[in-house]
């Protein structure tokens, strides 16, 4: 009962998942994608206040395979939500491009089912079963257009890629478990302080971190990102870039500080070594770039680089730093996609750049929110994103790490420049295309992001009780 109730929200999500499933064979017609879709949100929003409901109990469950604490609170209940906003704003695009089936819901609480389970993991076989659970429901949602070459050339590279990176994965899991006798989280830990260092938990960690980088899309390991952006339906993209990089983001700070913390010196320079590569990858690349879709894909990979800066600090306030700065980038990146679903004309939509010419006249109030999405992942004072990267970099300048900061200050104006330009096209130049209205629920989605963006600075009866939450969940690690 005890592993029950400390399991509540992934037991839950599992049985009603079977409940859908069943469901759809009693619903027929053109309304079953919509029951569906509707019963799924309502399970994912439980499922992310389920935790919070039961007074955030801790412990251990599964005989210590999985651990609940203020951390894995904190990580649910922001994947669980977006993952809903991810479900609102697919409807009007599967409807109009005739995709809306009852299994994309399906697949999306498997994928959030996985994703709860990896920031829960407390042994490798829990990290690797939940990895993978995302991973495949990951896999057949990029390929959801089977009737796309793009869409199907997108799940075909992500699944290939995605292999090679769980080789790498397991080939590392192996390595440690192999030279520490363990698979659970605190056995590992203390065979490393007894025992001190050796080429086979480094080399187990490498490779371990290498598979990692893949799935949050760090260079050199973002090979795969711009074309499964580009290619996969645009909502199944907007999802991409939100809720599994925040769920593979805290997956990698509970091994970083949980089992491999008697290394730090040795992770410190894998991590140091990602986020350089990641900020100047995706920051130069996504200068050439024309599709807006490619160009969010290179920011994505920009961005990471910045998540893993606070992370090599190696402190409470550098994990702290990266939930901030990953809670502000999946607002922006949800508001970002449900924007960019707006972007139709009557023959279907559009993803050029260039389109977006004149949008100030043409839509103002698009253009308006759109400012302030590229404004905030610019780190523009003073839109929340330039408050995200005040909490990211400064833990690492407390750490000496100062030079890295100033690198990542550098790529962040070498990301001005491409986010600007999509600004001054909106605004100074003229109009090209006039666009369809678009559903009232995208335009809620979108709107409603801008605000937070805008407005959670100047209320601090919101942000003063976030900051304590996010206080214990970072301190859940130490």
């Amino acid at each position: 009962m005890e592993a029950f109730s400390l399991m509540a929200p992934e037991l839950l999500l599992a049985g009603q998942t079977i409940f859908v499933v069943l469901m759809s064979l009693l619903v027929k017609g053109d309304k079953q994608a919509d029951v569906m879709r509707w019963i799924a949100i309502a399970m994912l929003i439980t499922f992310a206040l389920t935790g919070f409901v039961l007074g955030r109990p801790e412990g251990t469950s599964f005989n210590g395979l999985l651990i609940v604490d203020d951390f894995s609170h904190y990580a649910k209940l922001i994947i669980g939500l977006t993952a809903a906003l991810a479900l609102v704003f697919s409807r009007s695009y599967f409807k109009t491009e005739g995709l809306d089936r009852f299994e994309f819901s399906v697949l999306m609480i498997y994928a959030v089912l996985g994703m709860s389970i990896m920031v829960s993991a407390n042994n490798l076989l829990a990290l690797y079963l939940g990895l993978e659970m995302q991973a495949l429901a990951l896999y057949i949602m990029a390929a959801f257009n089977r009737d796309s070459l793009r869409a199907s050339e997108a799940g075909l590279k992500y699944f290939v890629l995605g292999a090679l990176s769980s080789g790498l994965l397991l080939y590392g899991m192996s390595l440690i478990y192999g030279f520490t006798g363990h698979l659970d989280f605190a056995g590992i830990a203390a065979v490393i302080e007894a025992d001190g260092l050796n080429v086979g938990i480094i080399g187990g960690m490498v490779f371990m971190m290498c598979g990692l980088a893949f799935k949050i899309s760090a260079a050199p390991f973002h090979m795969w990102t711009p074309d499964v952006y580009e290619g996969a339906p645009t909502p199944v993209t907007g999802f991409f870039a939100s809720v599994p990089k925040f769920a593979a983001m805290a997956l990698i700070a509970r091994l970083l500080f949980g089992p491999l913390e008697g290394v730090f010196d040795q992770w410190q320079q894998i991590v140091v070594s990602l986020a350089l590569v990641s900020m100047f990858v995706g920051a130069i690349g996504a200068l050439s770039q024309r599709n807006i879709k490619r160009l969010m894909a290179y920011s994505s990979i920009a961005n990471m680089g910045y998540a893993l800066v606070p992370l090599a600090a190696g402190t409470v306030l550098g994990l702290k730093g990266m939930l901030i700065f990953m809670t502000i980038y999946v607002i922006t990146s949800i508001g970002v996609f449900s924007a960019i679903l707006q972007m139709r004309i009557r023959n279907g939509m559009v993803e050029q750049i260039t389109d977006l010419s004149g949008l100030s006249q043409t839509n103002r109030g698009m253009a308006l929110v759109l400012t302030v999405f590229f404004f905030s992942l610019a780190g523009i004072p003073f839109f929340l994103g330039f408050f995200g990267k005040w909490y990211a970099f400064g833990p690492a300048l407390q750490a000496d790490l100062w030079w890295l900061v100033v690198a990542a200050l550098v790529a962040s104006v070498i990301g001005a420049f491409y986010y600007l330009r999509v600004i001054k096209t909106m605004w100074f130049e003229e109009p090209s295309q006039e666009f369809v209205d678009a559903p009232r629920s995208l335009r809620w989605i979108t709107t409603s992001s801008a605000l937070i963006l805008t407005l959670l600075i100047l209320l601090p009866f919101v942000t003063i009780p976030a900051q304590g939450l996010l206080d214990s969940a970072a301190a859940a690690l130490f």
